[in-house]
């Protein structure tokens, strides 16, 4: 193995979890394969390509991000079919994964049929083929290794869930650390033979534990306490299904076996839970903390009044008293809350008293599900989603059959769908017949921007409980991810009684925070006519830019108390949202509500409207993450 010139996977300073989860994963096939997240230039790919050269027994299948559908799971042999005219099966890559690490380098970018692709099989641990008259299938079951640059783009959902462990990878922060990093890599680039050879111990020690560690796993066994404390935790994380756990137990059997142990103990439970759970993680925890304080709060309240069995009527009539001094106390909260709304959505157009907001802490926002809502295609200038494109341009994705003049040909796929009637071949003079019912187009893909219209809602009801810092400071952080994407923005307020465009559709995000910087906010809330005043711009912005694809970002908590026509403002809303869907125009909605009784309004305007729900503290792409460390 040294003869590969493959930086040592001993050599490489820190990164210990990612070390740590890679070997896991040779140990335990069955934990699903780890995602390594990170910016770059933090040996993500060297120590895959690098645990590769030291294993015996498992070899590293790499995916190239240009791969065909094709080429990933197989096809006809062109070979074959040209000269001896048979249909025979040419095995693709996923063949070869077959107990191999499937390795995925930038994987966030890969295509999306290609992810389909994988996403099918690694469920079902089976390649089934059938086109081109092949009918094939073979098993395949893999080790699913990715790396990815979230600068560069988020990943699939769906995908990655199919990531048995999850690790971000950051760069080293010591200076006598880093200082050491780069004199190893002096040292290997000017002689990688020899330094290679200087680790081969380190690397022999390495395969042994991992084999030891393998024969060991057969034998560990799984309390039920161990079992229990797994779902716990995930319970307590809110993941969705029940891979979390699962993943947790087979993590956790790895552990022991590193450390030549039978049993698993609960701190390898909450060791492996580190690893499997950070990417699971839907919601935080902090409300089911809430439910289980009160829970415990009122099995104490229920052991005091049991001990005092001779003054029931009095704790009765003491408790009655309470409960009523609570209900008193939430009422008039909700009174004072609703008197500050009238009193800030009463004031005069001309009033001088509207509020002012500061913009406030701006994040880093997890990725918004922003694609075309109509299947065509488009030339794309972007860096936001994946479109079809029209030009002789982007990554080849799939093919074709062609129905008019063949302008971008499939060279692959048309020779494909020629061989297979070469036997009967009657033009002597050349050596492949192509017909033109065998011509194939290719399909390419590249990625395009978005126009995106920010419908803020900038009524009186923003004023209370400095909901508008929050808005403005959530804007922001859309504003700057939108400049990430290459997107164009606009920015429409609705306040008073009437729609103001802010901000016409533009590349400069500067201009829209100094806009939102000095928008006020008071008076009535006419949602429908800020809705109608978008629709009616990123309409018109269409026939100028046909391309882009147009996204209305509606930041409100779904109350209104003034429509354009005389009607129920609500209902007139909906009517208008309502429009705004079947005009495949992809909407999503912020609920900025945050009042102690919620109506649930935003909510029910985002399904009229087939939108994408969000709370406004859903944005936040890190929080998720961060609540792992405080699971015990």
């Amino acid at each position: 193995m040294t003869t590969k010139s493959i930086y040592p996977f001993a050599a490489v300073i820190g990164q210990d979890d990612a070390k740590k989860a890679l070997i896991l994963n040779i140990i335990n096939p069955q934990i699903g394969g780890v995602l390594l997240c990170g910016e770059k230039g933090t040996a993500k790919s060297t120590l895959v390509r690098s645990l590769g050269a030291i294993i015996d027994d498992v070899e590293i299948v790499d995916v190239p991000l240009n791969i065909t559908e094709d080429r990933l799971i197989g096809s006809i042999n062109i070979e074959d079919a040209i000269l001896e005219g048979k249909r025979t099966f040419e095995q693709g890559i996923l063949k070869k994964a077959h107990r191999n690490i499937l390795y995925i380098d930038e994987v966030n970018l890969l295509s999306d049929n290609i992810v389909n692709s994988i996403l099918q099989i690694s469920s079902s641990k089976v390649n089934k083929v059938e086109r081109e008259g092949i009918s094939f299938s073979h098993e395949c079951n893999f080790i699913l290794v990715g790396t990815m640059n979230p600068e560069e783009g988020e990943l699939r959902s769906q995908l990655l869930d199919k990531f048995g462990l999850y690790l971000d990878i950051h760069s080293n922060k010591n200076i006598y650390e880093r200082k050491k990093i780069i004199k190893r890599r002096l040292e290997y680039e000017s002689n990688p033979i020899k330094y290679i050879e200087k680790y081969k111990c380190e690397s022999n020690s390495i395969l042994d534990s991992i084999k030891k560690a393998k024969k060991i796993l057969k034998l560990v066994k799984v309390s039920e306490e161990a079992m229990k404390l797994a779902a716990e935790i995930c319970d307590k994380a809110n993941c969705e299904g029940h891979r979390g756990e699962i993943v947790i137990i087979e993590t956790a059997k790895a552990i022991a076996a590193v450390d030549s142990r039978k049993n698993v103990t609960l701190d390898d439970i909450k060791e492996a839970s580190r690893f499997a759970l950070p990417h699971r993680m839907r919601n935080l925890p902090n409300q089911k903390e809430d439910d289980e304080n009160k829970e415990e709060n009122k099995e104490e309240k229920d052991d005091d009044n049991s001990s005092n069995e001779q003054n029931n009527e009095d704790n009765l009539n003491s408790e009655d008293e309470s409960r009523n001094n609570e209900n008193d106390t939430n009422n008039n909260e909700l009174e004072e809350d609703l008197d500050i709304e009238n009193k800030q959505e009463s004031n005069n157009e001309g009033s001088s008293s509207d509020k002012l907001d500061d913009i406030g802490n701006i994040f880093k926002v997890k990725k918004l599900d922003i694609k075309p809502m109509e299947k065509r295609k488009r030339k794309g200038t972007g860096k936001r989603s994946k479109t079809r494109t029209t030009l002789i341009q982007g990554r080849y994705v799939k093919y074709d059959f062609s129905k008019e003049k063949v302008k971008d040909l499939a060279f692959d796929a048309t020779l494909r769908a020629a061989c297979i009637h070469q036997n009967k071949n009657e033009k002597k003079s050349v050596a492949i017949d192509i017909k033109k019912s065998d011509f194939r187009e290719k399909i390419r893909e590249r990625r395009t921007g978005s126009t995106i219209m920010f419908v803020v809602d900038a009524s009186g009801s923003m004023g209370a409980k400095k909901r508008m810092e929050a808005v403005k400071g959530a804007i922001v952080s859309l504003l700057t991810d939108a400049y990430e994407k290459r997107d164009k923005v606009g920015m429409i307020a609705f306040r008073k009684g009437k729609a103001e465009l802010l901000l016409d559709v533009t590349r400069s995000v500067e201009l829209a925070k100094k806009n939102l910087e000095y928008l006020p906010t008071g008076g009535k809330t006419p949602l429908s006519l800020g809705l109608s005043k978008a629709y009616e711009v990123l309409k018109n912005y269409k026939k100028k830019d046909k391309d882009m694809i147009q996204v209305m970002v509606i930041l409100s908590d779904g109350r209104t108390n003034q429509a354009i026509n005389k009607c129920d403002p609500f209902e007139e809303a909906l009517k208008i949202g309502k429009t705004i869907s079947e005009e495949k125009i992809q909407t999503i909605v912020i609920d900025t509500e945050e009042d102690f009784i919620k109506l649930g309004l935003a909510k029910e305007l985002a399904t009229e409207m087939n939108a994408d729900y969000y709370k406004l503290e859903d944005l936040k792409a890190d929080e998720i993450a961060k609540t792992i460390r405080n699971i015990e």
